[in-house]
């Protein structure tokens, strides 16, 4: 690391729990930084007198953001370098660090990642459910309608699904999940990284009674994919088909439209075969 930072925003990722998992990168950032935002000065504080560190600190969070981007885009004008952190974990994730971030693009200065631990990537990777189609929904509505009317919006969606719930609202969430969603996959993870890590798996409804520790916190529910259906009729099933060869040879788009649908592979591959212009 050079000994002076250069001007721009440091969106910079902090540990979600074990701090053992900061690292260097972002230490030597968070101690040679003008300004650290952060949305708890508190929690951000116990953070940087671990590890030593001695920083000036200005809160940003969903109560005075509006107020607070002027002020930092204007320390951004006077040549500061100043590092962006969340509570824990990857700022942007479920916080409202991006229009932070936008703001100070539009206005020409440097936006730099330093990447570490997210909570997000820590329960996709032990999971067991597959990831190449995530969708990441951050926290539930708290209201049971209103939870229900998001689900109902991505509850035909063939991908993996992640939120984030309080343990208070576990049990509900959980008992939603199933009603909306089916009987799926899950891994519902609390305590990341830390001395009482915990990852159940299961079915949401084996897992809906899931007991809730007295210390509650936060968890990470992934929920899998759908369960694969054969009840597309071959002319929608044509309509995707096709598009797929504009730019596929039979063999990839059939594996692009059997991943994206569900169906079987070898259905799919007939209708490529099928209707792929002759050579």
């Amino acid at each position: 690391m050079p000994s002076k930072l250069s001007p721009g925003l440091y969106v910079t990722a902090t540990p979600i729990g074990n701090l053992g998992d900061m690292t260097e990168r972002a230490r030597a950032i968070l101690d040679q930084a003008d300004v650290v935002v952060c949305e708890d000065t508190r929690v951000t504080g116990r953070l940087l007198k671990h590890f030593g560190i001695t920083a000036k600190l200005w809160a940003y969070h969903d109560h005075n953001a509006a107020e607070m981007r002027p002020k930092i885009v204007a320390l951004l004008e006077e040549g500061a370098a100043v590092a962006l952190v969340s509570d824990a974990g990857t700022p942007l994730v479920s916080d409202p660090g991006f229009k932070l971030v936008r703001a100070a693009r539009d206005a020409g200065f440097a936006v730099k990642s330093v990447p570490g631990a997210s909570a997000l990537t820590a329960a996709l990777s032990v999971a067991g459910l597959p990831t190449n189609r995530v969708l990441f929904s951050g926290f539930l509505p708290a209201k049971k309608a209103a939870r229900h009317t998001a689900l109902e919006e991505i509850k035909d969606l063939r991908a993996t699904l992640v939120f984030f719930e309080r343990g208070s609202r576990l049990s509900d969430a959980l008992a939603d999940l199933a009603g909306v969603l089916g009987d799926r996959e899950v891994s519902v993870c609390r305590e990341l990284t830390k001395m009482h890590e915990e990852v159940r798996h299961g079915s949401l409804e084996g897992l809906r009674d899931i007991p809730v520790p007295e210390e509650r916190g936060e968890f990470v529910i992934v929920v899998g994919p759908p369960a694969a259906t054969e009840d597309m009729d071959d002319a929608a099933l044509d309509i995707l088909v096709r598009a797929a060869l504009a730019t596929a040879s039979p063999s990839r788009a059939a594996a692009q439209v059997a991943e994206d649908t569900g169906l079987s592979r070898r259905r799919v591959y007939g209708r490529a075969l099928a209707l792929a212009p002759d050579e």
